[in-house]
């Protein structure tokens, strides 16, 4: 009996914590999709990156919205002692756990079938919309600038750009000094060639890969909290009259 009640408190601590997180997401979510422009003011200097936090926004609702399920189905079900509700739960909770498998299976054995698909989806975009689309371009630049690379698979994917047939140059990033930690500017065909800064992909590859110890940690330790839940819900599911 000891026991039983423990992990019924537990639970609904731990879940009304999820419960307040997924109501946070939800607001925020909501106020970046609707006012997104007053949300970035507060933020001042992250201005210049205003299409990312509106876009944002959607998913912040998507991740609220499935928090708050969670955190309430838990809560209500261990609270309330309801064998439906906590059966809902550890049925969702199982869906997102055997979903993160999945798409780790995939990201790890499927990574050069993904490049492929992405390159066909994002590179016709980049030739299409940057220099012409302003939210586009600035979260291509602020991309560049943080990873140090150069489009999607390296300058030749501006070619044709909107960007490139006005300015008969390539962006700046895609003639990054790493040495000197300088971009030069113009940059043309021939300098970006010399250069030979890496795609955003590549990029994005090594730095998850660099810092695999720490990624697989917070996955594993997310694994583990979904793990742990599911069992408390079976365990109070078993032992409810």
């Amino acid at each position: 009996m000891k026991c039983y009640s423990f992990v019924k408190n537990m639970m609904i601590l731990f879940n009304f914590l999820i419960f307040l997180c997924g109501v946070a997401l939800l607001a925020v979510g909501i106020w970046v999709s609707v006012d997104g422009s007053s949300f970035l003011k507060i933020f001042g200097p992250l201005s210049s990156s205003a299409m990312q936090f509106v876009n944002v926004g959607y998913f912040l609702i998507a991740a609220g919205a499935l928090l708050f399920a969670l955190g309430f189905l838990s809560c209500y079900g261990a609270h309330t002692e309801n064998k439906c509700a906590l059966m809902m739960f550890f049925i969702l909770l199982l869906i997102i756990f055997i979903a993160e498998v999945a798409a780790a299976v995939v990201a790890l054995v499927y990574t050069a079938m993904g490049e492929h698909f992405l390159t066909l989806l994002v590179v016709p975009t980049i030739k299409k919309d940057y220099g012409s689309q302003s939210d586009f371009t600035q979260v291509w630049n602020t991309t560049m600038k943080g990873l140090n690379c150069c489009g999607f698979n390296n300058y030749t994917d501006f070619e044709g750009s909107p960007y490139f047939v006005e300015n008969k140059v390539f962006p700046p990033y895609c003639c990054f000094d790493h040495v000197n930690d300088t971009a030069t500017e113009p940059c043309t065909k021939e300098k970006a060639e010399n250069k030979a800064v890496q795609g955003c992909f590549s990029q994005l590859l090594y730095e998850i890969r660099t810092n695999a110890v720490t990624v697989g940690a917070v996955a594993a330790g997310i694994g583990g909290l979904e793990l742990a839940s599911m069992t408390a819900s079976m365990y109070l599911y078993c032992n409810l009259k």
